[in-house]
């Protein structure tokens, strides 16, 4: 599904307004009904139930006063206070403004001191709140008297839907422009909003419905929108199927560059969820003196002993042997448990500049890359990257809270400098194309914050490469299984003890999850 920031937002309502034809004050009605609706879901009925209903001027406010009108007419005794004047309140706002005033709901200005103490006073009888006091479009921070409004609303420890977005924040970047609304249920209009997808705004956002409001698709279909959020729908869509008549060599050949003394765990764990995704063959390019230990932990796969100088650590001279295998795999992945130092160098710019598959590039070979990212030069495959941001702050020369307050920007314009697919691993990953799309994966959990498990998302993403997906939807579909595994691991044993080993084991399980709805379509 495709995300608008607030400037494609208004850009979509003005040429459905304009072009389309269709009344801002339908839209406004509209976008009140779904708002009306999820309400009545959370009173369980409207009939007597205390509803208290805060505006801002703009069209957010217009929103909440249709939504008061529409609430009061299904029996929810309703109160409606605004932060504005409302002789400076104008146009599709205002005229839901006067049919309020019209019909004897009367709103109460909050300009003066006692009738902040009134609202205070309300709330806490109230069995919902609905915000509709500022909209996506707020830049600057939130005005004092507004700060005020919120903070009485946030203390009221209430239930409440916000209109669009939690009023404070950000539509463009998420962040808290002062303070915000703290909403149970956001109900948004035609498209997720960026703000409320990404942190610090989806903390504070509850659950995000998205409604229908009569935006003809035509008008979407018209915009060059280039961030997305993942769904099941999606990944269901993009993956491999298994048919009756095949073999493991129809299931990719994956071969796992790996190993260090003390790290022989990252490969095992890659390996375990390349299989566990559907690889058909999976094999592990390891330092001969290790060979015995992968041999013993995973049966399922081919060792393949490289030369080490007796280290234990891979030396540059292996690099003939790996490119002579390579001919014969579908896709190589590189870095889990590799360790640094001018031999790994070596070797993962001399994978870069020589290979001719797919390749996925993670944790030691990133930090290997780091000291000359400009190796990317001479890559002539297609290559995806799994960062956490520690590593993408070393890769793009910066702080990793430079990083994290711009995880999106970051990301796409790393992916379209080196034309590489950058999945930047975090809460929310980004997966950045490098022809500018960018993907928002909606699965995981702070369980998965654990050694192994971004070693887990390289076995994965390698894995569904192997199987014949284009590696920016092995990307893709990789974060999001990884994310739906984890939380399935994690709502049978918590977060606080999940280990990488528990999402690879899950993997079957979630793939099962994304593909059941699709089997069941198509067998129709």
């Amino acid at each position: 599904m495709k995300v608008a920031t607030p400037s494609q937002m208004n850009e979509i309502d003005r040429r459905t307004i304009n072009e389309i034809g269709i009344p801002g004050v339908v839209l406004m009605e509209n976008a009140a009904g779904r708002v009306s609706e999820e309400a009545v879901k959370m009173l369980g009925s409207a009939a007597g139930k205390k509803v208290i209903v805060i505006a801002g001027k703009g069209n957010n406010g217009g929103d909440a006063f249709a939504v008061a009108r529409q609430l009061g007419a299904m029996g929810c005794n309703v109160k409606v206070y605004v932060t504005a004047r409302k002789e400076d309140i104008s146009g599709d706002a205002g005229i839901n403004l006067g049919i309020l005033r019209k019909i004897g709901l009367e709103p109460v200005e909050l300009t003066e001191n006692s009738r902040m103490e009134e609202l205070k006073n309300v709330l806490p009888a109230a069995d919902l709140i609905i915000d509709g006091i500022l909209g996506t479009g707020l830049k600057g921070e939130v005005r004092d008297d507004v700060k005020a409004v919120i903070n009485i609303v946030n203390a009221a420890q209430k239930p409440v839907i916000s209109i669009d977005i939690p009023s404070g924040i950000s539509g463009e970047t998420g962040q808290v422009l002062g303070c915000c609304i703290k909403a149970v249920k956001t109900v948004t209009f035609a498209l997720p909003k960026l703000g409320t997808l990404v942190h610090p705004g989806c903390e504070y956002t509850g659950e995000l419905i998205v409604a229908d409001i009569g935006i003809p698709s035509k008008v979407i279909e018209g915009m060059d929108i280039k961030i997305n959020i993942t769904d099941r729908a999606s990944i269901a869509g993009m993956m491999p199927r298994r048919l009756e008549n095949s073999n493991k060599g129809d299931y990719g050949r994956v071969f796992i560059i790996t190993g260090s003394p003390g790290m022989t765990g990252s490969g095992c764990l890659a390996a375990t969820a390349a299989l566990r995704t559907g690889a058909g063959l999976v094999y592990l390019g390891v330092p001969s003196g290790l060979s015995s230990i992968y041999e013993t932990q995973i049966m399922e796969c081919v060792t393949i002993p490289l030369e080490d100088k007796n280290t234990g650590s891979l030396s540059r001279k292996c690099l003939p042997r790996i490119e002579e295998r390579m001919k014969q795999m579908d896709v190589l992945a590189v870095g889990p448990g590799l360790g640094t130092g001018d031999d790994i160098y070596d070797i993962v710019s001399g994978i870069i500049e020589t290979a001719d598959m797919p390749l996925v590039v993670d944790a030691d070979a990133l930090n290997s890359l780091s000291r000359d990212v400009s190796a990317l030069k001479n890559l002539k495959t297609q290559m995806v990257i799994t960062p956490h941001p520690g590593e993408m702050a070393r890769l793009c020369g910066l702080s990793i809270r430079e990083v994290q307050a711009n995880r999106i920007g970051v990301a796409r314009e790393f992916a379209e400098k080196w034309k590489v697919i950058t999945v930047l691993k975090g809460s929310r990953t980004v997966t950045a194309l490098p022809d500018g799309t960018v993907y928002i994966n909606p699965t995981g959990n702070p369980g998965m914050a654990t050694a192994g498990s971004g070693d887990v998302l390289t076995g994965i993403i390698s894995s569904l490469i192997g199987q014949g997906m284009a590696p920016w939807q092995a990307a893709v579909a990789g974060a999001y299984l990884h994310g739906l595994a984890g939380d399935n691991a994690a709502s049978v044993r918590g977060e606080h003890g999940l280990i990488a080993s528990d999402i690879a084991k899950e993997l079957p399980y979630a793939i099962k999850e994304v593909l059941m709805p699709y089997k069941e379509t198509a067998g129709k």
